[in-house]
């Protein structure tokens, strides 16, 4: 019968040059200093502990960015190009915008995106704040109505706030992206206050982009010189997105059923 000394692992010695001589067992063929060893483990520990915390910090930023839900995962590498010039051509603009962020904010670069429906420029431009926001920048995205609406909720006469402290709340961001540009600006007060939106943002050069399905003609005959102007500033682009809608083409080829009608 073996002995109790003859089955359990050796304990072999080592030297350590930080914590000096001792006594550990083999792991992977390697004797390894205890102390060190642990002192790795709790760096371990505490580097994935960081890690959860910055993923966990990274959601509740992009919940507060107002980017919808759809579109809080969407990258460059998910938008299709199809081997189409001008979409490969639209995509490196908004990629490089995103990546070479820093030097838009300080350059207070604007991005105009117009064009048909369905044609991706939503999913550009959350791919541009949700790389904003992973750098540690802020980003909001809203709807032109909302942003109006919140404006128009201090005529209230129980209203505690401003216009103006209303207005100066898009000048926090560091990028600030305005959705469905064109489709409630039926007053002159209403096209006032994104007006007093987008100049206060130029005069503090701050980055703002512009999503429409209008033409840049109709851009220009909409917004006028003065906002146009403002957004071309600064090293600002203007993107024509003037290609077939991709949701009419998966519409088109999803005639069946989808696959969870199906009995099982």
């Amino acid at each position: 019968m073996k002995s109790l000394g003859s089955v359990l692992p050796e304990r072999k010695e080592g030297h350590c040059e930080q914590h000096g001589a001792f006594q550990a067992l083999e792991i992977n063929g390697r004797v390894v200093c205890p102390r060190c060893e642990h002192a790795k483990q709790v760096q371990d520990a505490q580097r994935e502990a960081e890690q959860r915390r910055r993923q966990a910090e990274l959601r509740s930023i992009v919940l507060r960015s107002g980017v919808p839900p759809r579109f809080q995962s969407k990258t460059f590498d998910g938008f299709e190009v199809d081997g189409d010039d001008n979409k490969m051509r639209v995509l490196r603009i908004c990629r490089a915008y995103a990546d070479r962020f820093d030097e838009r904010h300080a350059a207070g670069g604007g991005l105009v995106m117009c064009g048909k429906v369905g044609t991706g420029k939503t999913h550009l431009a959350c791919a541009i704040a949700n790389t904003v926001l992973a750098a540690g920048r802020t980003a909001l995205f809203i709807s032109v109505l909302n942003a109006v609406r919140r404006v128009k909720q201090t005529y209230s006469k129980t209203s505690t706030e401003t216009e103006q402290e209303a207005i100066s709340q898009f000048f926090r961001p560091d990028l600030l992206i305005v959705d469905e540009v064109g489709v409630q600006l039926g007053t002159t007060a209403e096209h006032n206050i994104l007006f007093e939106i987008i100049n206060g943002r130029y005069e503090r050069v701050l980055p703002t982009i512009l999503l429409s399905n209008l033409t840049e003609k109709e851009m220009d005959e909409t917004l006028g010189e003065r906002i146009m102007d403002r957004m071309r500033e600064g090293g600002g682009v203007v993107l024509a997105f003037d290609w077939p809608s991709k949701r009419k083409e998966i519409k088109t080829a999803s005639r069946d059923m989808p696959a969870w009608t199906q009995e099982k």
